[in-house]
């Protein structure tokens, strides 16, 4: 390796510390309490190491979201090849529960950490391509469910259907999260709570299996 080379990953690995430090920080303390001093002491360096990175906290955690996000994404590719739509919504909430339990901090920053929000126009990630935008990956399974008839007539409108699905199983994560260590709760094992708040969407959206 030329010193070229070594050079950006001496960044690489430079920039990768600021950021770690920063959502844990973001998630520990809050957006606005954190300041780029603050995450500067956390690694042990000047704030001037972060601005040369980073132009301000905004651009940090826009970074830090948009990458995240594609995280998040990347684990819905998997199973974008899935035919049957229904399926592939029940597989995404599997896919974005196993994404929570992976990257705890990742998702607490994503959508339990109040922060200003990212503008989209300056994102890296195309909203509405379902190949980069995790929500567009949804509503396009439950889009098709809905145009195939594999729902209930009444469940029609696309963006509510969608907001519930992912409204549901967050909430089995945000819980989780919050008060797994709660004695006061004789909690279930996560995969089975997971796996039956989903069965309980699903069915309810479902059209009733004819009996033969």
């Amino acid at each position: 390796m030329g010193p070229t080379e070594r050079r950006q990953r001496e960044r690489e690995e430079v920039r990768a510390r600021i950021l770690d430090a920063a959502r844990d920080l973001f998630v520990a303390e809050g957006f606005d309490a954190v300041t780029m001093r603050r995450i500067a002491d956390r690694i042990e360096y000047s704030p001037t190491a972060i601005y040369f990175h980073f132009k301000d906290k905004e651009s940090l955690l826009q970074e830090l979201c948009t990458s995240d996000f594609q995280k998040l994404a990347a684990q819905f590719l998997k199973i974008a090849r899935i035919d049957d739509p229904v399926e592939r919504v029940r597989r995404a909430g599997i896919a974005y529960c196993d994404f929570a339990v992976e990257h705890p901090n990742h998702y607490r920053l994503m959508f339990m950490t109040p922060h200003p929000p990212i503008d989209p126009e300056d994102n890296a990630i195309e909203r509405g391509n379902p190949e980069q935008d995790a929500y567009a990956f949804l509503c396009s399974a439950i889009r098709e469910a809905i145009e195939t008839g594999r729902f209930r007539p009444e469940h029609d409108d696309v963006e509510l259907v969608s907001q519930t699905v992912w409204a549901g199983v967050h909430g089995v994560i945000a819980l989780n999260i919050a008060k797994h260590t709660d004695p006061w709760v004789d909690w279930r094992p996560l995969k089975k709570r997971i796996k039956s708040m989903i069965d309980v969407l699903i069915d309810g959206l479902s059209k009733p299996k004819r009996s033969r």
